[in-house]
């Protein structure tokens, strides 16, 4: 798990039928008060957990597990995490954590053939993706954890309750699917996704001076140029209709 930049740790999703999103762990090691973001996908909990240990990482110092958002891609490993560290709390979008809480799945699976092929495939019964959320987030906080303070963004769009966490001081980002490398953006015909939202979106973040791109898939950026999420807008702007 290569570190990126102080008090930012990064573990490579492992795509192989399906994508598993990157995982990131935030905070200073020091503070034994870390972040783990969004586990992955079904089946990848042992890997992520292995690559935090073998980064000498305290699994007890790892207090909750925020989640840009929750797609099968994101939270699907989310048991196999909570099993392995079940005193973590869980932060979530209250446009996302209600339907969790109420195990309405629309927010997990996106579609409906995408759920079907999801339990045949995995075994999954229906209202299985039912947690309880120990903190909804709205948006607009500013987080003091891990001897850091982690802005979060509302960004909706790929999903009703998208957020992106954004660490000042080192202009880092992370955007769950919102935003790729490569001038790439999040789909954003799913339950919930809205193209006119995800241009609003964004817009937003075009107003944050990013240098570091913590993306959900795809590759990680540590010298993004100089108005990149503006020019990633103007390129998909025609189509988020």
């Amino acid at each position: 798990m290569p570190k990126i930049t102080d008090g930012v740790y990064f573990i490579p999703g492992q795509d192989e039928m399906m994508p598993d999103s990157h995982t990131y762990v935030i905070g200073n090691p020091s503070s034994k008060d870390l972040s783990l973001i969004d586990p992955g996908l079904i089946g990848k909990g042992n890997y992520k957990v292995d690559s935090i240990e073998k980064m000498g990482i305290a699994l007890e110092d790892i207090k909750r597990i925020i989640m840009t958002h929750t797609h099968f891609d994101h939270i699907g490993a989310l048991f196999e995490i909570q099993n392995k560290i079940p005193w973590a709390e869980l932060w979530v979008h209250h446009l996302e954590g209600e339907p969790l809480e109420k195990g309405d799945e629309r927010t997990v699976y996106g579609m409906e053939m995408f759920r079907q092929i999801c339990k045949m495939q995995y075994r999954i019964k229906s209202g299985t993706f039912t947690f309880r959320v120990h903190r909804k987030l709205q948006g607009g906080e500013s987080l003091n954890i891990g001897d850091m303070v982690w802005e979060v963004i509302h960004i909706p769009g790929h999903s009703l309750g998208s957020i992106g966490l954004y660490y000042a001081p080192d202009k880092a980002l992370i955007p769950g699917d919102v935003l790729y490398a490569d001038h790439a953006i999040g789909r954003f015909d799913l339950f919930g996704a809205d193209g006119e939202e995800l241009k609003k979106s964004l817009k937003r973040l075009s107003q944050e001076k990013v240098e570091i791109l913590l993306p959900g898939h795809n590759r990680v950026v540590k010298k993004l140029p100089e108005g990149y999420v503006l020019q990633t807008l103007e390129q998909w702007e025609p189509y988020l209709t």
